[in-house]
């Protein structure tokens, strides 16, 4: 390489570099001025999830990060569109979320009838039996109204000393 090359690369190399903190920051900038979501929007894909599917696929094509939202009712009881279908039973919302990247948890997995699923969990973490769902919703709710895929699972929890199908919310 010759010596003007060898300035030239040099001049552009460390103008380049120089100009990167600055683009990284506007980057940033950018994803810190996202405003939320609006919570009236939350709440009505919330909703539309305990039974409304064709709500749920135009709500999300007009805003996909609500499969990740989740509504405070009141009281630290929070829910998120997946729970909803899940504690209702509504199995067609369900996996339609799964297939769209939703978190599922435990009492999904138990209304979806997920044996070896949900005893894993519940063989590494016992106490999880007696977790509290949505609307403080118990697993044993979640095995009934998941009907008989959810049946062995039922019997299960029952088992292992689960009674009640809802717990209250303190």
């Amino acid at each position: 390489m010759n010596r003007k090359l060898f300035i030239k690369t040099g001049l552009v190399s460390g103008i380049g570099f120089g100009l990167l903190p600055n683009l990284t920051i506007a980057s940033n900038q950018d994803q810190s001025e996202q405003k939320p979501l609006s919570i009236k929007i939350v709440k009505e894909f919330v909703i539309a999830g305990h039974f409304d599917l064709e709500k749920i696929k135009n709500m999300l094509e007009d805003y996909p990060n609500l499969i990740y939202c989740s509504y405070d009712w009141g009281n630290g009881d929070f829910e998120k569109a997946i729970e909803g279908a899940g504690h209702k039973g509504n199995k067609e919302v369900v996996k339609y979320l799964i297939a769209k990247g939703a978190r599922v948890n435990i009492f999904v997995l138990t209304m979806l009838g997920k044996t070896r699923l949900v005893k894993s969990i519940l063989d590494e973490y016992p106490n999880l039996i007696f977790s509290k769902g949505p609307h403080g919703l118990s697993l044993l709710h979640h095995a009934e109204i998941g009907g008989e895929e959810s049946k062995e699972l039922f019997e299960y929890l029952q088992m292992r000393g689960l009674t009640e199908k809802q717990f209250k919310l303190r």
